[in-house]
């Protein structure tokens, strides 16, 4: 029994030794999406940091394509070696419904941490006669298939969220897919169509100026920036909770020091009072927590959306 409880020491003092010499190179972020979005900004804000903390460059890889499978398969794909990591959204937990992936996104990876989280705001155009969600529901009992809602495309994690509410309320609405926020954003402003579930940094102005008006936040609890917001579930549709994350994962097989190290800084990090600020201006707040909170949360996530989509029907553009 001495003998193997020695060499579970003496390896386990190997690792730290290791994970304190490590990087001794640059470092690689995989961003899925094409420069300037929400997943872009955070993973340059991430990299920015982690560069300061870890001693090496840490760059930027924009692989945009596949609503994010793409660069999440070169990522998942890469050597476990702790210079290979991909910055993924909620997106990732849609796509296995979505696509014919190459790879697991659960066994073929290395969750590291959850970076960012926010909700959705529920917004509609000011015509609309609603001003919460049970006059929202009565609205689309009322008429159904009466009320058209926008969305960033066909099994976006936009649609697929407004498509879980009208399930739980059961009513049915008319859904027109864009090809990204902006174009769904415009024509929910103009009443080309009435109701929209948004980020806060691309819908909250829109409120403030009385171009839209909110309705409720998609997440399990009020928000600060928007204390005034009830969420969807105290306006009467109990168990609705829908967050939309970032967060950084790795190859299967990173060696737990190199994990714990990056974890750890990670979480120094979200405690800063400056990344805070950075993330609450793109309109989310930060994370943090252990590996295995992130991996049950992507689990969770995946069995929600699969159960959605396969419900709704939903089929990829």
């Amino acid at each position: 029994m001495i003998k193997p409880l020695v060499a579970a020491v003496a390896l386990a003092l190997a690792g730290s030794a290791f994970a304190q010499t490590y990087p001794t190179k640059s470092i690689r972020i995989i961003a899925p999406f094409a420069p300037g979005g929400g997943t872009d900004f955070i993973a340059r804000v991430a990299a920015q940091k982690l560069t300061e903390a870890l001693g090496q460059q840490v760059i930027v890889d924009n692989r945009p394509g596949a609503g994010g499978s793409l660069g999440a398969e070169l990522g998942a794909k890469s050597p476990p070696d702790g210079y290979t990591y991909t910055l993924i959204a909620g997106s990732y937990a849609v796509n296995p419904s979505l696509y014919k992936l190459h790879f697991d996104p659960v066994t073929d990876i290395t969750p590291v941490i959850q970076l960012s989280q926010g909700p959705f705001l529920i917004v509609c155009h000011p015509a609309l006669p609603v001003k919460n969600i049970k006059e929202l529901i009565a609205l689309a009992k009322a008429k159904p298939n009466g009320l058209i809602f926008a969305s960033s495309g066909q099994g976006s994690i936009v649609h697929l969220a407004t498509e879980l509410f009208a399930d739980m309320a059961g009513v049915k609405m008319i859904h027109v897919p864009y090809k990204g926020t902006g174009p769904a954003l415009t024509d929910t402003i103009s009443g080309q169509t009435q109701l929209l579930w948004g980020s806060i940094a691309t819908t909250l102005p829109q409120v403030k100026n009385g171009r839209l008006r909110s309705i409720a936040v998609s997440t399990g609890k009020r928000i600060e920036a928007l204390p005034q917001v009830p969420t969807v579930d105290e306006s009467g549709l109990k168990g609705y909770d829908v967050i939309l994350w970032h967060g950084l994962i790795a190859p299967r097989g990173l060696p737990r020091p190199i994990l714990d190290r990056v974890n750890g800084e990670l979480n120094k990090i979200l405690k800063q009072k400056e990344m805070q600020e950075k993330l609450s201006g793109d309109g989310v707040t930060a994370a943090g927590g252990t590996p295995e909170q992130f991996g049950a949360l992507i689990r969770k996530d995946i069995d929600t959306w699969r159960r959605v989509v396969q419900k709704a029907g939903v089929k990829p553009e």
